[in-house]
């Protein structure tokens, strides 16, 4: 004789329903309410951080950073040298308005020399270009000297005239307590000729006015005999 399975209980039945409706209630409660602190799970990628912002000041045009810091290589030298920005680039930069001669005799593979623009820093100076090559070591290690010493401020406008990725700009460091632009230094001290490209400067002074400043202590630095001008 078979056997007829009891059909199941109305109240057993009423409780399946009503579980049910539970769970279904509570995962779309989770899902419309998510965990503000949830971590990624298994397979995914954390979102990285954000880098902190490095965009530098400006003044009057120019783009200023300061903290910069010299960054040995090997040809660097009294008005052109590289330079470590604090966002972590390294680039080269080339002073405005000055030029410090060269500071050794080269031949170059390609067969020519510096030999000429010696002779032409010489004659500026009223020397021999021996004595012009002494004057470039000399406002090498000036340079150098000075600005391996503490960080510095570099001011520029990102012009490079001959697209050589050498850029121009100001150099401000601290000499004997005042801040002090670097060009104006070199000619103070009688280590440069005032012959390369020249612009305005970050507080607003016009090119021309600045040259003219720059002649003015060009000549102290003459009568006083300071650098090249005592060689002559």
């Amino acid at each position: 004789m078979a056997i007829q399975a009891k059909p199941a209980s109305a109240g057993k039945l009423v409780l399946l329903i009503v579980v049910a409706a539970i769970v279904w209630g509570l995962d779309g409660w989770k899902k419309a309410h998510p965990d503000p602190v949830s971590r990624p799970t298994s397979g995914q990628t954390p979102e990285k951080p954000k880098r902190p912002d490095t965009r530098s000041e400006t003044l009057s045009g120019y783009e200023v950073y300061r903290n910069c810091r010299l960054d040995a290589e090997r040809h660097n030298d009294g008005d052109s040298f590289q330079v470590k920005l604090p966002d972590g680039r390294t680039e080269i930069f080339r002073l405005y308005f000055v030029d410090t001669p060269e500071s050794e005799f080269k031949e170059y593979a390609s067969g020519e020399t510096n030999h000429e623009r010696i002779q032409q820093q010489a004659e500026y100076f009223g020397i021999t270009p021996e004595k012009a090559v002494e004057i470039g070591q000399r406002g090498k290690h000036f340079t150098l000297d000075r600005l391996a010493e503490k960080p510095f401020t570099l001011y520029t406008l990102w012009d490079s005239p001959y697209h050589d990725q050498r850029y121009h700009a100001f150099i401000e460091i601290e000499e004997n307590g005042r801040s002090r632009s670097l060009d104006e230094l070199l000619v103070e001290q009688g280590l440069c000729r005032i012959f390369t490209k020249g612009a305005g400067t970050p507080d607003g002074t016009p090119m021309a006015k600045r040259k003219d400043q720059l002649h003015a202590l060009e000549r102290q630095a003459r009568d006083r005999r300071a650098g090249a001008w005592g060689l002559r």
